[in-house]
């Protein structure tokens, strides 16, 4: 045969028969499987000239079957690259489309169920090469028929991974639309029947003591009758259409009552909350990062290796199945997935079959009772929870579908080209930048150069007036603050408010001589003081700050009492009535024993008033010299339109708040602000207030009785 082949070789045009093309065909085809290239079954496939395709593909097919049976002792991994070979020889249109699957569908056939599991991993791994437009039109049917020969083979209760990788690869292989994988009438599995319980006449007494010796560690009463209702509620899953019979829907509710509340009644605990109780029992209780859980969740699920394919409904089991949390999740699912057939709108189901109101109410109110159980399963009750919930929606949507009638899943066509779009986009001239200039500034307007920004700009004909509009003040008051209601330990509230004192009023910044430990002290202090401070004063009070003035002393006095007052305001651990107390209380023994010519002379209102004039407008000038912030100088503009009124206002609020505010100290920045009139001015002042004191020093002191007359 050998001879026949070079001489076919060497003699161009004749033609060679089946033998020695297959013959030549599997020396050819072993050299590509050691080499890994399909170059050279090509190169041999192209040499003989003189036949057919169709003479040479079939002995090529035949070589790859032949060889297929010599390799099936070898290793699966050798069965593979020759799967893999057959589909490179197939792209390269040297063997049939369908001879890859011809290739694995004789493997299947002669060896067993541990090989073929192996050997389903190439199947597997190759769903986007069936895919293919070459493969998937002839090859569909051939991989269905591969497909459904295993499962016959394999056992449902024995074989449950095997037959869901089965399943699985069909669903990833096939079209949404594919006919023959769709339920399209919506037919139940109504040969599905669980098998449990005893005969009647069998059951007596004994048989409830039995249950519940097995159920000794469970606070759950388990007997003959709970076993009965548990397991007949799967005839109820297996064909919900029974629920709109009304005696079996009553039977249904009774049962799924009772199931339910036994599940209330005996709730499972997580081992892993152990930890996370020792700690919070000794005060070190952490939260629980959301991210963390669910990565611990998915590797859980991971490493688990659940797979109940049918239930075991021996009554000695119940006590454990009812501890188990995976068997109690799949019946409060199949509850779920009932409740959702039974409101759901299904094309082929019955107009007959409709739900009452009643029915709806309790479906709508156990359906919530079985979600809060999921969540009380552990582990990872809530995210279990909500998985399930997220998988019905999901349902829904594939519910609709059907409906419609399982249209094909198609990508949206994009639009063709027209010749407009073809051509290439005009560029507009653009303007030049000192002409926008020009027309913006002419019209009163900003031009930036972008959009955004220049829409910004000129949002308002005067920007800064804009800033200081009230809508932009979103503070609010001290003292509104203060009275709205919070916990009695807030530390976001009490920071607010420490941020709101410091900002509004001078007490922040008054040194306390026995500083309170609570911050909510301190703060409810000073909310009293703000309230005192609104009161009008007693009139004891005016009169003896009259007589005070009387004898020269009303500016010492004032600052002392101020300083009081703050000092008391502050202190927590002093009720509130004995600060009334001292606020009445005259403070002459406070006063300085120095001489009132070495006193410095504080600025008083008249002076402002007096002065205020000789500043005129660079009055902001004297602010920020003060100390005034910028924002505090445009709200004295702000609130008073002429130079004048803001000047007073803003000297006023100087002396009330700084120490230092004397004459010398207000001449001494008038001069270096090169402001000489009113520094010649507060110069004047100074030698008025001196010669006065020291003419008021030079008076006799008048006997008492003649005080107590003045002072009548």
């Amino acid at each position: 045969m050998s001879t026949a082949v070079e001489v076919a070789n060497k003699v161009p045009g004749k033609l060679a028969n089946y033998f020695a093309l297959q013959s030549a065909f599997e020396k050819a085809l072993e050299l590509a499987i050691t080499d890994g290239k399909v170059d050279l079954l090509v190169k041999e496939y192209n040499s003989f000239t003189a036949n057919t395709e169709h003479d040479k593909r079939l002995p090529m097919d035949h070589a790859f079957r032949v060889l297929l049976m010599k390799r099936l002792d070898d290793d699966v991994q050798r069965i593979g690259e020759l799967v893999r070979l057959s589909v490179d020889a197939t792209r390269t249109e040297t063997v049939s489309n369908t001879i890859p699957v011809v290739l694995l569908i004789d493997t299947f056939d002669v060896v067993t169920l541990d090989k073929c599991q192996e050997i389903f991993r190439f199947v597997e791994e190759m769903v986007e090469v069936w895919k293919e437009e070459i493969f998937f039109a002839s090859c569909k049917n051939n991989i269905l028929r591969m497909c459904n020969d295993l499962l016959r083979r394999l056992s449902r209760t024995q074989n449950t991974v095997f037959c869901g990788r089965i399943q699985l690869f069909l669903s990833k292989f096939f079209p949404f639309s594919e006919r023959s994988g769709l339920n399209i009438v919506s037919e139940f599995n109504l040969d599905n029947f669980t098998e449990y319980g005893l005969d009647s006449k069998d059951h007596d007494e004994s048989d409830n003591k039995e249950l519940e010796d097995t159920a000794e560690d469970i606070p759950l009463k388990i007997d003959y009758d709970l076993y009965c209702k548990f397991w007949s509620l799967q005839d109820f899953f297996r064909n919900p259409n029974q629920c709109y019979n009304k005696a079996q829907w009553k039977m249904f509710q009774m049962h799924a009552q009772n199931i339910l509340q036994s599940f209330s009644s005996f709730k499972l605990e997580d081992v892993r909350q152990s930890s996370s109780d020792n700690a919070s029992d000794s005060g070190h209780a952490m939260e629980v990062d959301e991210e963390a859980v669910d990565a611990a969740a998915v590797t859980a699920v991971v490493r688990a290796n659940h797979f109940f394919a049918k239930f075991l409904t021996n009554p000695k089991l119940l006590a454990l199945q009812l501890s188990d949390a995976n068997f109690r999740r799949a019946v409060l699912v199949q509850f779920l997935i009932l409740f959702q057939y039974l409101q759901v709108s299904v094309k082929f189901k019955s107009d007959t079959y409709t739900l009452t109101t009643d029915q709806a109410d309790f479906i709508k109110e156990t359906e919530s009772r079985v979600y809060k159980l999921l969540e009380e399963t552990p582990p990872y009750g809530k995210r279990f929870s909500r998985t399930v919930h997220h998988m019905l929606v999901r349902e829904e949507m594939w519910n609709n579908w059907k409906n419609e009638g399982c249209k094909e899943f198609k990508k949206p066509e994009e639009p063709a080209a027209s010749d407009d779009d073809l051509r290439p986009p005009t560029k507009r001239p653009r303007r030049a930048l000192g002409d926008a200039l020009r027309d913006a500034a002419r019209n009163g307007k900003f031009f930036l150069g972008n959009d955004n920004l220049t829409r910004l700009w000129n949002y308002s004909p005067d920007n800064l007036q804009a800033c200081k509009s009230e809508q932009r003040n979103f503070l609010p008051q001290l003292e509104t603050y203060l009275e709205t209601p919070h916990e009695k330990i807030d530390p976001a509230f009490e920071w607010r408010a420490l941020r709101l004192l410091a900002r509004q009023t001078p007490h922040f910044f008054t040194s306390l001589s026995q500083p309170s430990s609570k911050i909510s002290d301190y703060l409810e202090q000073v909310r009293k003081r703000l309230i005192r401070d609104k009161e009008p004063k007693p009139a004891a009070l005016l009169s003896s700050n009259s007589s005070d003035n009387n004898f020269g002393l009303s500016v010492n006095n004032a600052h002392a009492e101020g300083e009081q007052d703050a000092t008391v305001a502050l202190q927590d651990a002093e009720p509130e009535q004995d600060l009334e107390v001292e606020d009445n209380e005259p403070v002459v023994e406070e006063v300085d024993e120095v001489p009132a010519h070495e006193k410095p002379l504080m600025v008083t209102k008249e002076h402002i008033q007096e002065v205020a004039p000789l500043i005129g407008e660079p009055w902001m000038k004297v602010g920020k010299k003060i100390g005034f912030t910028n924002d505090e100088l445009l709200f004295f503009q702000m609130e008073h339109p002429t130079a004048n009124v803001a000047c007073v206002q803003m000297l006023t609020n100087w002396i009330s708040d700084d120490d230092d505010a004397t004459l010398d100290n207000w001449a001494y920045m008038l001069e270096g602000l090169e402001m000489n009139k009113a520094a010649e001015a507060v110069k004047a002042i100074i030698e008025r207030e001196k010669s006065g004191s020291t003419a008021a020093s030079t008076v006799p002191s008048a006997p008492n009785d003649e005080v107590e007359v003045l002072s009548d």
